[in-house]
């Protein structure tokens, strides 16, 4: 007899009226109604008048004009940098989202809980260490891990973008040199929101800060999710995340239904 299993949710929208991006970046989608594509099947069937059809109706449809980073998505190695791998033995060509290992994408999942600090602030390796420890979990390689961050709660405000904390390089390296290779935020980036980091560029004229836990993708090849959704959800283990990301050749990213799986 199968086990029983329940699902929960990890990803947003795609809509028009709420806003995940900034607006240069934000998705467009139009509606057609099944009056409106009419015209469309009737040159597909030639011949064929309005009337033909049941109730008068053709199909639903959608047009959408997107990134590969609109929604929840997954970011493949190629999006953060050219090469990957530096520290394991030489720099080598990122995989891009079409080449990312299936076996990446559904693993047993940790969720790490840094709701509790502030808007901006760059996590740590000893941060990432004492969760765990909190948690009482050891990372094995190809865990899936998550971020909780406090931007989570504000997805549909307007200040969602400058949500959250950010992972640092070296909180990224401390989950890649553990053999993590998946990971996950609710906030608009894996990094703290730009906002922060310019500002501290300013102050010290430190451009290491640049894109700093993305640009660990130089040195440890790795993905991660994005505007994930409802992680406040889940507890800290003994789940499996599945995110396959579609398959778009050639590309920096992929769309995602993320989904948390409990076996019951």
């Amino acid at each position: 007899m199968a086990m029983p299993r329940r699902f929960v949710d990890l990803s947003i929208y795609l809509e028009n009226e709420v806003l995940s991006d900034p607006p240069i970046l934000a998705p467009k989608i139009e509606y057609q109604t099944h009056q409106d594509t009419l015209g469309e099947f009737m040159h597909l069937l030639p011949g064929t008048k309005a009337g033909d059809f049941p109730d008068g109706e053709a199909a639903a449809a959608e047009w959408v004009r997107l990134t590969t980073h609109s929604g929840t998505h997954l970011d493949a190695p190629y999006h953060f940098h050219s090469t990957m791998n530096r520290k394991l033995g030489e720099a080598e060509r990122s995989i891009t989202i079409d080449e990312v290992p299936l076996e990446w994408c559904f693993q047993p999942g940790v969720k790490l809980d840094f709701r509790h600090l502030p808007d901006g602030h760059v996590v740590s390796a000893a941060e990432v260490a004492a969760e765990l420890q909190r948690i009482g979990h050891t990372l094995q390689p190809l865990e899936i891990v998550v971020i909780n961050t406090r931007a989570g709660a504000r997805y549909g405000q307007s200040d969602y973008v400058n949500c959250g904390c950010g992972m640092g390089y070296e909180a990224t390296m401390y989950l890649l040199e553990r053999g993590v290779r998946l990971t996950g935020t609710d906030a608009w980036s894996w990094d703290a929101p730009f906002s922060y980091t310019a500002r501290k560029i300013q102050e010290t004229g430190d451009v290491s800060l640049i894109w700093e836990g993305h640009k660990a993708g130089r040195d440890i090849g790795y993905c991660h999710l994005e505007k994930m959704h409802n992680l406040e959800a889940l507890p800290p283990t003994g789940f499996t995340i599945s995110c396959f990301p579609h398959k778009i050749r050639g590309a920096s990213a992929g769309w995602t239904r993320a989904v948390a799986i409990f076996e019951e």
